[in-house]
């Protein structure tokens, strides 16, 4: 695979400038050998070698939403597979150009950079930042980003005059977020996937409900009613998920939330992703459920917000969450001095809890 890669991908256009084969090879080494190189073009360019040797794998690492990062090894034959699928989906050709603004220690800035090696589109590399459109001086034709940097440059998107379409990962869309998204003139994607996946295994417009599954991939469930992934050109073998979903047929399912984030009170096991989706246009800023030990119930679900946040007290939401039933209901109001998140924007929410028991 690393002969093959070599000779049908080892060439891109990054930043207008076309580079191919031993020119992109030499090109990364001289800007890795200047003390000048950022460190954020620093991942670009070793990302490069690393695609360019001739090994079959790339090493990633997940994103540490729910543990520490972990190392793992992807085939180059898998990240072609999905970029081939997401460049088709997209209508992503040789004539287009997208923007890179993820860090390329990830799979998802890494996937922008294979993209742009398997279509030939050009590659706009810049700095990643939480408003990637606010110096983008021209318009481009695509780009991927966490639903942080698409509220960020909400009133860009909305004008749909520098991106035409944009993919949204790494973490679930706040309804805020979609309802301002309803009348965007730039096409906005959720998608669905993680590492292990090589980027996304699943798509659906923002504001819809059903996630839809990529060509070539089909999905059941196990016995905890979590997402069973089966993709025989992106992975080896089934990928058995902590994501407990609504499975509507083998292409499409409704995602609720995670297995591991589960909370037992009083009997009742709850999914804090559902409330606080019940939640989002009821409760002011950025806020997560999460649970701190209770005599009676074991688990007593609280409200936890930063210290900067309007509501801080039980009082305060009571007319809020009246619509939640009552085990669904937070019972207190916890307040953090910052919201522990990952690099990629995602909630540590065994952090966060560790942080509320202090």
């Amino acid at each position: 695979m690393g002969e093959t890669t070599m000779k049908l991908y080892n060439s891109i256009t990054l930043n207008g400038a076309y580079l191919d084969g031993p020119q992109l090879v030499d090109y990364c080494k001289n800007e890795l050998a200047s003390k000048k190189t950022p460190d954020w073009l620093v991942d670009i360019y070793r990302f490069l070698l690393e695609w360019t040797n001739d090994s079959e794998e790339i090493k990633a690492h997940t994103s540490g939403s729910t543990g520490e990062p972990k190392l793992i090894l992807l085939k180059k034959k898998h990240m072609i597979a999905s970029a081939i699928k997401t460049n088709s989906f997209l209508n992503l050709s040789k004539e287009k150009s997208a923007l890179l603004c993820l860090s390329a220690n990830y799979i998802a800035g890494k996937m922008m950079i294979v993209r742009a090696l398997v279509s030939g589109f050009n590659l706009i590399t810049i700095q990643p930042s939480g408003n990637p459109l606010e110096n983008l001086n021209h318009s481009i034709d695509f780009t991927a980003m966490v639903p942080l940097q698409v509220s960020n440059c909400i009133g860009e998107v909305l004008k749909g005059e520098k991106v035409k379409q944009i993919i949204i990962g790494g973490g679930a869309i706040s309804k805020t977020l979609v309802a301002k998204l309803r009348n965007s003139q730039t096409v906005c994607y959720e998608t669905y996937g993680m590492t292990e996946t090589v980027s996304h295994v699943a798509i659906k417009k923002v504001g819809d409900e059903v996630f839809e599954a990529m060509p070539g991939v089909a999905f059941s469930l196990d016995d905890r009613n979590c997402l069973v992934i089966e993709a025989n050109d992106i992975a080896d073998s089934v990928i058995v998920t902590n994501d407990i979903v609504n499975l509507i047929s083998d292409q499409k399912f409704i995602w609720l939330g995670r297995f591991d984030n589960i909370i037992n009170t009083g009997g009742i096991k709850v999914v804090p992703e559902e409330i606080e989706a019940k939640l989002t246009n009821r409760i002011p800023g950025q806020f997560y459920i999460s649970s701190i030990p209770d005599v009676k119930l074991g688990e007593k679900l609280v409200l936890v917000v930063e210290e900067n946040n309007v509501i801080n007290d039980i009082s305060q939401i009571k007319a809020l969450i009246s619509h939640l039933s009552n085990y669904e209901q937070p019972k207190q109001v916890c307040i953090v001095q910052k919201f522990p998140l990952t690099e990629t924007d995602k909630i540590k929410r065994a952090d966060l809890k560790q942080l509320i028991k202090l």
